[in-house]
This record gives C-alpha cells, structure tokens and sequence, in this order.
C-alpha cells in the first residue's frame, strides 16, 4: 500500500510539473511549444521564478535567450546545454522568467522567420503571464549572439539591456542601437566567430554616439566566451539596473 502511494504521489507531482492550473510550476524548467503559424511551430524552454505565484500582481522580468549553433542538433533539453536554461536546469533560483527557444538545424537566429517567431512567442508570453515589459533583457551566444545583435537592432524599443557573446552585428545597425544598454563579450582567441567582429560594432556604436555600450575582452580565451559571460554575478546586477519605458 505504501508503495502504491508513493508512486501515485509521485505522478501527480509529475503532472503539475509539466502542467499546474494551465500553467508550469515555478521553480521547474519545462519543455513547451508555441504554435506561430501555420507553418512554423517554436520549442522552448520554459522557467517560472521560483517565487511566481499568479494569484499575485507581482511582475517579473524575463531573459529571453537564443542558443548556438551545437544546440540546433538535437532535443530541445540540449538547449540547456549553456547559459540561463542550464542555471535553471541545475536548480539555480533566478528570479526571471526565462525563455530560451530552440532554432531548426536548417535555420539559423538571423533568419527573418526565425526573428519574427521569437518575437511572436515574447508577446505570447508577455499577454499569458505578468511580465514586466520594461525590464526584458535579450541575450545569446554565437549564432544566438548573431541573432540578439540583430534583434536588437529591429526591435531597440524591446529591450531593456542586451549581451551579445561572441556575435557578429551589422555596423550599419550601428545608429539603431546608440540609446540600447549593450555588454558584449568575445575572446580574442575566437577562431569560429572573430574577436573583430564584436570589436567592430562596439566601435561604429561609439562613433554614432551610443555611451550605453561595454564590451570585456576575454585575453586567451577562444570560441567559448559564454562560460565566463554568464558566470559573472554582474551581468545579472547590469541587467537589473535597467529598465525601458513601456513596451508598445
């Protein structure tokens, strides 16, 4: 009988897991879909702050996060690999919702359907749960980082600070983004993405006039500059710090 009950708690605990009241217990990073359109279906990993109670008015702050190119190949647990989804992952309290979509291995962050999709699932998001618009935070590494840099770019209005990790933006986005908070990490021993490229947007960003923008430069460090990124307690504390007027 014992035994019985155990396994019976054990099933129902499961199932508000997954699905508690229409919605994903806080404290547990799930897998989830959102139908954009009729064509195009977004996984997603999903994390509810621990604290997230939604019979409160309290509004949280989300990090939405796009993922490498290694993460495309594979399962969508695979996204947890890296970054904010392997914080929630491993039992981390993070007090943002966090959104980290998976990208088709024939796509890539940068393509306009895959831009518009992510974009899409934020405002599904944001309408679903009590997100606080002015404090969404964009970040991602590699392709992700090509992808947040691009993001950015067309939707500057979106995002409170933004951190591109060893990305590559275009210079001639450099004006759109002057008013936009912005870290960028790269190491100079980047042989996949190159540590110029980040240099270069940094620069035609200071040059149209944006004072908003850091950039650390990992000495010695190749491709993989993330683990250090989102391992530095202040990237968290700079995020914090800003906030947007309301979102349109």
């Amino acid at each position: 009988m014992r035994r019985f009950i155990t396994i019976s708690f054990a099933a129902v605990l499961l199932s508000c897991i997954t699905l508690c009241a229409g919605q994903p217990a806080p404290g547990v990073q799930v897998e989830l879909t959102h139908k954009v359109s009729d064509k195009q279906t977004l996984p997603y990993l999903f994390y509810l702050p621990r604290e997230y109670d939604s019979a409160s008015d309290k509004k949280w702050p989300v990090i939405l996060f796009l993922h490498g190119r290694g993460e495309s190949r594979g399962p969508l647990s695979i996204v947890a690999k890296w970054g904010p989804p392997r914080m929630a992952k491993r039992g981390d309290s993070l007090p943002y919702i966090v959104i980290s979509p998976q990208c088709p291995a024939a796509s890539r962050w940068t393509d306009d359907d895959q831009q518009s999709g992510v974009i899409r699932l934020l405002d599904h998001i944001s309408e679903k749960f009590p997100v606080d618009r002015s404090r969404i935070y964009l970040t991602g590494l590699s392709m992700g980082g090509y992808g947040s840099w691009k993001m950015a770019a067309s939707h500057p209005d979106r995002f409170a600070a933004v951190s591109p990790i060893c990305g590559r933006g275009n210079p001639e986005d450099a004006a759109k983004l002057v008013d936009v908070p912005i870290w960028v990490f790269h190491g100079t021993e980047d042989k996949a993405v190159l540590y110029r490229h980040s240099a270069e947007m940094v620069e035609a960003i200071h040059k149209a006039g944006g004072k908003k923008i850091r950039f650390t430069t990992l000495q010695h460090v190749g491709h993989n500059s993330w683990s250090a990124a989102y391992a530095t307690p202040e990237l968290y504390q700079w995020f914090d710090k800003h906030r947007r007027p309301q979102s349109k």
